[in-house]
C-alpha cells in the first residue's frame, strides 16, 4: 500500500502565471463564487452572470481587467478581475482574484440592511404546524365550546 504522502496521491495543482485566460466557470469556482464548479455552470447557464452586461456560456474565456456581474440571492455584484486561477484555494488567494466596486458594495449593504429591518413576516412563526397532541387539544376545546344539541 503506497503512503498518502508519495507523489502518486499529490494533487495537481498548476503554478503556471503564464495563464491569459481560463474558463469563466473554473475562474468563479476558484473565486470561491460558488461551492462546485457545476453550480458555477447552471449559474452561468441561468444567466446570472454576465460579462460586459452581456449573457455568456459557461465556456466562455476570462481575463484580467473584464468587468463581470454575478447575481447571488437577487443581488447584483459588479467586480472587476485581478487575477486568473483554474485551481481553488484558501479564501485570502480567492479574494485576492477580484475586486469589487465601491457602488454594488454599497448596494449590497443597503440590501442586506433592509433585509434586517424589514424581516419576512413568515419567518416570526416559530411554532409551525401543531403536533398530533397539539390537534387534540384544539379539538377538545372545540368539542366543549360548541354542541349541536337542541336542549342546550
Amino acid at each position: 500500500m503506497r503512503d498518502r504522502f508519495s507523489p502518486i496521491f499529490q494533487p495537481a495543482l498548476s503554478k503556471d502565471t503564464s495563464m491569459d485566460s481560463v474558463r469563466i466557470d473554473k475562474w468563479l469556482w476558484a473565486a470561491r463564487f460558488f461551492k462546485t464548479r457545476s453550480i458555477a455552470t447552471d449559474e452561468v447557464n441561468k444567466g446570472h452572470v454576465q460579462i460586459a452586461k452581456q449573457n455568456i456560456k459557461p465556456s466562455r474565456e476570462v481575463r484580467v481587467g473584464d468587468l463581470l456581474t454575478v447575481w447571488q440571492a437577487k443581488i447584483p455584484r459588479t467586480i472587476t478581475v485581478k487575477g486568473l486561477s483554474a485551481v481553488r484555494g484558501p479564501a485570502p488567494v480567492a479574494q485576492a482574484l477580484y475586486e469589487e466596486s465601491a457602488e454594488s458594495i454599497s448596494a449590497r449593504l443597503a440590501v442586506q440592511e433592509h433585509r434586517r429591518l424589514h424581516a419576512e413576516p413568515a419567518d416570526a412563526l416559530s411554532h409551525g404546524r401543531p403536533t398530533k397532541r397539539d390537534r387534540r387539544d384544539l379539538q377538545k376545546g372545540l368539542d366543549a365550546r360548541w354542541s349541536a344539541s337542541i336542549d342546550d
